[in-house]
């Protein structure tokens, strides 16, 4: 038997993304059940971020964070017309360097820290910061850690807002009525974003968790956020990927 056989899985990433991570679940039996509890939106100006695909080949490095802020940026560009190109492309992890070569704005990444996450890619950067020119690609609201490390370390940083999250409206009756017919057994964490915006959705829809539901990050940022917001994750993966994340819940739920 598969280890998820039986098992109905949240899964509250944005819609463009929860198809892979839905996949991994279902390949090891589970039912994954997907109400995104993030939509992405636009950005409130696109001043910067014109600004930096006019300018993108200047920029010593272009530093993209997410899958998200790889294809904003090329449907902005597309809008404007323009072809983006880099000169040195650093991504928080393999699938947003995937994203990078599948849009064609690089033929290939040149830095992928060791772990997806804000403080390595700024420890991996650091021995390139010096008098360099960085572009950050990233959402509207987000965490400062690599700006402000980087700034530390001597590079002058440009952050460029390419899109922003919100709280999914047809979402609200779809969490609630999985909660009064019958609960999931576990729920994922992809984000500090997805945490945030689930406890709201949560709110909005006059539910509360069930004692005994299985919560599961895929990381320890995630994880951390989770935490704050008073939701103790039962599971974390050892690294910061679906495929690892679907791995922990089906360690999880083996005998």
């Amino acid at each position: 038997m598969l280890p998820l056989a039986d098992r109905r899985i949240l899964v509250t990433r944005a819609r463009g993304q929860a198809s892979a991570l839905a996949a991994q679940l279902e390949t090891l039996g589970a039912t994954a059940i997907l109400i995104p509890a993030i939509e992405l939106a636009r950005p409130p100006f696109y001043d910067a971020l014109d600004a930096a695909l006019r300018s993108l080949g200047s920029f010593d490095w272009a530093i993209f964070t997410s899958s998200n802020a790889v294809q904003a940026l090329v449907d902005r560009a597309q809008v404007l017309g323009l072809t983006p190109r880099a000169r040195r492309i650093a991504a928080i992890g393999p699938a947003t360097a995937k994203s990078v070569v599948d849009t064609g704005i690089a033929n290939a990444v040149d830095l992928i820290p060791s772990q997806a996450v804000a403080e390595s890619l700024a420890e991996a950067l650091r021995p390139h910061a010096p008098g360099a020119t960085m572009l950050l690609v990233r959402a509207a609201v987000a965490r400062d850690v690599l700006p402000e490390a980087l700034v530390a370390a001597g590079a002058t940083v440009t952050i460029a807002e390419a899109y922003r999250t919100v709280i999914p409206g047809k979402s609200v009756d779809a969490i609630r009525a999985l909660f009064e017919s019958r609960p999931p057994d576990a729920i994922t964490f992809t984000s500090a974003s997805t945490a945030q915006n689930l406890v709201a959705l949560l709110a909005a829809a006059s539910v509360t968790l069930p004692a005994g539901i299985v919560l599961a990050s895929i990381g320890p940022i995630t994880s951390q956020a989770m935490r704050e917001l008073n939701l103790e994750p039962s599971v974390q993966a050892r690294e910061a990927s679906v495929a690892a994340l679907a791995t922990a819940l089906a360690e999880w739920f083996t005998p």
